[in-house]
């Protein structure tokens, strides 16, 4: 990720952050040092003292007088909760992207789902594509403030949404939303997208 596109320093702190959360190259819990992310991102302590306040804010941080910043754990409410809204707006987002997406966004969706498809339930590879489908899908509706709103919600979950359901179960549905996307159906688009987070139990272990 680069400065452009971005306001500040102090932006580009923020999302880089945000991101490591995401992806889960932030644990939950783990202390997070001033000094240390300056050096990582190449700038001064001050943006990064800037960019742990707002994502303090955002309720991914939370500060204490001894610790100082860390990253806040999840609690078993809040994933069900997020769960939810993550399925009104996700379905939203595939309704949009019905009436949008073009043969380069189609095709990039359906190699993603062919690469999960041919992966074991235990591979680690899984949770980075399964990412990477979604976000191309909230990208094709073309609307900033639903990408943003979804990387707030995904960074909430600590690594992305994780559910108890396999790989090529998964893979079958993303078929049919994929099907409903090239048809440009968008109510098909948005029920499918709905059913298939919502069809699953989000996996309710807290981390350790």
């Amino acid at each position: 990720m680069t400065a452009e596109g971005y306001v500040s320093k102090t932006d580009l702190v923020a999302a880089l952050i945000r991101e490591l959360i995401i992806t889960g190259g932030l644990d939950p819990g783990e202390q997070l040092r001033q000094r240390d992310l300056a050096h990582r991102f190449g700038v001064s302590q001050t943006p990064v003292r800037e960019a742990m306040r707002r994502l303090e804010s955002e309720g991914l941080l939370i500060c204490d007088t001894h610790r100082g910043f860390t990253v806040v754990a999840p609690d078993v409410g809040r994933v069900e909760e997020n769960f939810r809204i993550r399925a009104a707006l996700e379905s939203l987002g595939a309704a949009l992207a019905a009436g949008k997406i073009d043969a380069g966004g189609l095709a990039r969706l359906r190699e993603l789902n062919g690469q999960m498809r041919a992966l074991a339930d235990d591979d680690p590879a899984y949770a980075e594509l399964n990412r990477e489908f979604h976000f191309t899908v909230y990208s094709c509706a073309r609307s900033p403030l639903l990408l943003s709103l979804m990387r707030l919600l995904w960074a909430s979950l600590h690594g992305g949404p994780r559910v108890t359901r396999s790989h090529a179960e998964s893979a079958i549905q993303h078929d049919e939303i994929l099907d409903a996307l090239a048809d440009g159906d968008e109510t098909a688009a948005s029920a499918r997208t709905y059913q298939h987070i919502m069809g699953a139990d989000p996996v309710k272990e807290l981390p350790e």
